[in-house]
């Protein structure tokens, strides 16, 4: 019988992890992969933080390296690695949960052959393991190369292609640049392309955020960052757009065989469309507790469950804040969550 299991041994997990040793409890963290790094390992080649070092750190450890650097993907994951090991937060990796059951005021957690009990969950799988692709007409005939940003690693496999690259975040321009050096390439978007500037007055943006204290407000309980999805650039991007290296237009409206229709009398053959759409909330094994909503998204208010009392939340988007599925904004709601999971425990 254990006290707390937290799901899942990425960002969330850790930040998890890390609060619940500070306040003496007893858990174990559950994750499904081989290592200590949540999503990251899936992530592009090229991928860099859209914060500097100083702003990506997990509680308790400075990201180890110049304040203004911008950490890239292989960075961000053995510092993920050395955090796990500097608390020595007690991990079982390759330990998929399969399905959470609460009987009498238990949870059954199921992982394989093993079933484990507990007092309190924490949901820490986040958002970033389970692609969102939307479904366009005529999609299930297009022959050519389809894919989400998720599977995407680099630009050499579409070498001298036509390309169309689909979203309006950051990875999607950042992809869309990249791949723009190899092929001809196209962003589309549903929603204006709002470049905001990255360093202001000398400074990166996220100093400002911290600074007048927006980042920390709890704004992301009433509005979801899809609304304000600015794409932060040093001027590389708008450059680039201005060059049409990529160029931009608005989404096409259906695929054919062998390509898109942008209109009714425009069609253009395409090798490749890459989906840079984000993600949804990967949380399946809690369906059987009635714990999520009809989409798949948790019934909870600031990590907190509406459904079930004992289970919490850590890393969703806009959980609390705007910044609540980042490295930099993931610490804080961590600390609420273990601190009303606390006094759950004591009034049990």
């Amino acid at each position: 019988m254990h006290d707390i299991i937290v799901v899942g041994a990425g960002q969330s997990g850790l930040a998890a992890g890390y609060h619940l040793q500070r306040a003496g409890l007893s858990f174990t963290i559950l994750e499904a992969g081989p290592t200590a790094a949540g999503s990251w390992p899936g992530y592009y080649d090229s991928l860099r933080l859209f914060s500097p070092a100083h702003y990506a750190a997990l509680p308790g450890l400075p990201f180890p390296d110049a304040p203004d650097h911008y950490p890239a993907r292989d960075e961000i994951i053995a510092y993920l690695g050395s955090y796990a090991r500097h608390f020595d937060l007690p991990i079982m990796t390759e330990t998929n949960v399969e399905r959470v059951e609460c009987v009498a005021g238990q949870f059954r957690v199921k992982t394989g052959d093993n079933v484990y009990r507990t007092q309190s969950l924490i949901a820490a799988t986040g958002s970033f393991r389970r692609p969102y692709v939307p479904q366009l007409p005529g999609q299930d005939t297009f022959e050519g190369v389809l894919l989400h940003a998720a599977t995407y690693r680099n630009p050499e496999p579409f070498t001298n292609q036509r390309v169309i690259v689909v979203g309006a975040g950051n990875s999607a321009i950042q992809i869309a640049v990249e791949l723009a050096w190899v092929a001809r390439v196209t962003l589309a978007t549903r929603a204006p392309l709002r470049l905001t500037r990255q360093r202001i007055l000398g400074r990166d943006v996220h100093f400002w955020a911290r600074l007048s204290l927006l980042e920390r407000l709890p704004l992301g309980l009433w509005f979801h960052p899809r609304e304000f999805n600015p794409v932060l650039d040093t001027g590389i991007y708008g450059d680039a757009l201005r060059a049409g290296r990529p160029n931009q237009r608005p989404a096409f409206a259906s695929f054919t065989s062998n390509g898109v229709r942008w209109s009714a009398t425009e069609h253009e053959a395409v090798d490749a469309v890459i989906f840079a759409t984000g993600y949804r909330p990967n949380l399946p094994y809690l369906a059987a507790m009635g714990a999520l909503g009809p989409d798949g998204r948790p019934r909870q208010r600031a990590g907190v469950s509406r459904t079930t009392p004992g289970l919490y939340f850590v890393g969703l988007p806009a959980q609390r804040t705007w910044s609540s599925a980042t490295l930099r904004g993931v610490g804080a709601d961590a600390a609420h969550v273990v601190t009303r999971l606390q006094r759950y425990l004591n009034a049990s």
